[in-house]
């Protein structure tokens, strides 16, 4: 579990790191740009996440034709992966004026909705190069070699802080573009990270070890598994995506003191979470091949591998919430003083101590999740995540427009939600249920 789990979790946290370091060049300008980024960014992907999802399956596949000896199988799944990327790029495009329109219903300060509209265009021409990464990452994560995974996410994090430190601020000769310097430095990032993928897939060794060049066409049997089993996690990612962007976007029509502190957390969060996802496709990919292989037993002690690995990263992250929020919150704070930072900094100091409580639940979700998943327990994972997702969205709403209650009260149901939520997944991985299922079979 260590040895494919650490470089995911690595790979992960480059991620995060390349959003993070974003944020933090565009907070130097101001807030507004802050606030601009997180908005967009979040709905540029979100409509792209039940494709990445979908494609994402592309590890638990290919783990599973490995677990079960047929490697020539395992480049048939990419070439089906693939083959879904230009339809899901149209899809993804024909969508954008139901983001537009998402904009102007959440009455969001002007001056924000037209910075983030633009930051969101920009970014949504990267979707390509965003399925093209998962479908390539997922056959590296179900083979076990996350090493190149790695090295192509801290390409992409090497080269977004190059890109977006000259063109955000104007250096070597290049205009400032601030948001739209961001915007391209992330595009071109993704790119680079995507040719790493690209040269190692095609790399001579591995042309002859999954027989590669056999693999070019559609494959039906192959197609409707991955529709089968990758449509759950995709429908999933997809909604839970889409609550979670309601859910900013209502903070953020609250007005520009609390939109700014949410930021902040937010900011914070994905330094908490993200590598988390790291973990899960180590987990997926080991469940997968064991359950292909047909040693359910060995996949729980996968499982509870993963499990100890990800209560021990997330006490680590509930000790620096719970001691330095106050220097974690200084970290976004402009180059000149900003009356709009100096009065969201309290409120974003006690939301960041709030949200230690419920870090390591975010690693018992993102562990039992992904051993459904890479078991092939699907449907039921997605049920109830974004049954809690949703859950949300109301009371979110609610308790902050209509009640008035204050977003600190808010930010606590919140997390309670993902501590409730934590509990049912144990509940589901006990059950035992997903070591009965066998994916491979034709």
């Amino acid at each position: 579990m260590l040895a494919i789990s650490a470089p995911m979790v690595v790979s992960h946290a480059c991620e995060t790191l390349l959003i993070f370091i974003d944020r933090l060049f565009l907070s130097r300008i101001g807030p507004e740009p802050m606030n601009a980024a997180m908005a967009g960014g979040l709905s540029s992907f979100m409509l792209m996440t039940f494709f990445v999802g979908l494609i994402g399956y592309t590890t638990a596949l290919v783990a599973q034709y490995l677990g079960a000896g047929r490697k020539s199988q395992c480049c048939v799944v990419v070439t089906q992966a693939a083959l879904l990327v230009v339809p899901a790029t149209l899809i993804v495009f024909s969508c954008r004026p139901l983001v537009y329109w998402l904009f102007g219903l959440m009455d969001i300060p002007t001056a924000q909705r037209e910075q983030q509209q633009m930051y969101f265009d920009i970014l949504l021409y990267g979707t390509p190069l965003v399925l093209l990464r998962t479908t390539l990452s997922g056959f590296f994560s179900g083979i076990g070699r996350t090493r190149i995974v790695m090295i192509a996410a801290m390409v992409a994090l090497i080269v977004n802080a190059t890109a977006n430190y000259v063109l955000i601020f104007g250096h070597l000769g290049f205009p400032a573009l601030g948001l739209r310097g961001a915007a391209y430095g992330t595009l071109f990032a993704s790119f680079c990270a995507l040719m790493v993928l690209l040269a190692a897939y095609l790399q001579r060794s591995n042309r002859l070890e999954f027989s590669i060049g056999n693999c070019r066409e559609f494959e039906r049997t192959i197609m409707k598994k991955l529709l089968r089993y990758g449509s759950p996690a995709g429908v999933e990612m997809f909604l839970n995506l889409l609550a979670f962007t309601l859910i900013v976007l209502i903070f953020h029509s609250h007005g520009t003191v609390t939109a700014t502190a949410v930021t902040i957390v937010f900011n914070w969060d994905l330094v908490s979470f993200v590598p988390l996802l790291g973990l899960q496709i180590g987990v997926v990919s080991l469940v997968g091949r064991y359950m292909g292989a047909g040693k359910p037993d060995v996949a729980e002690r996968a499982a509870l591998s993963g499990l100890k690995m990800g209560w021990i990263y997330s006490s680590l992250v509930l000790l620096l919430f719970v001691s330095l929020p106050q220097q974690m919150v200084g970290i976004f704070a402009p180059s000149e003083s900003n009356e709009l930072f100096l009065a969201a900094a309290p409120l974003a100091v006690d939301m960041l101590r709030l949200a230690a409580l419920y870090v390591l639940a975010d690693a018992t979700i993102v562990v039992f999740s992904g051993t459904l998943r890479g078991a092939g327990d699907t449907l039921w994972a997605m049920g109830l995540s974004v049954a809690m997702h949703w859950l949300m969205v109301p009371i979110v709403f609610v308790f902050l427009k209509v009640l008035n209650f204050s977003p600190i009260t808010v930010w606590l149901a919140f997390v309670v939600f993902f501590l409730i939520s934590s509990g049912l997944f144990f509940l589901r991985f006990r059950h035992g249920y997903w070591k009965t299922l066998v994916v491979t079979r034709d």
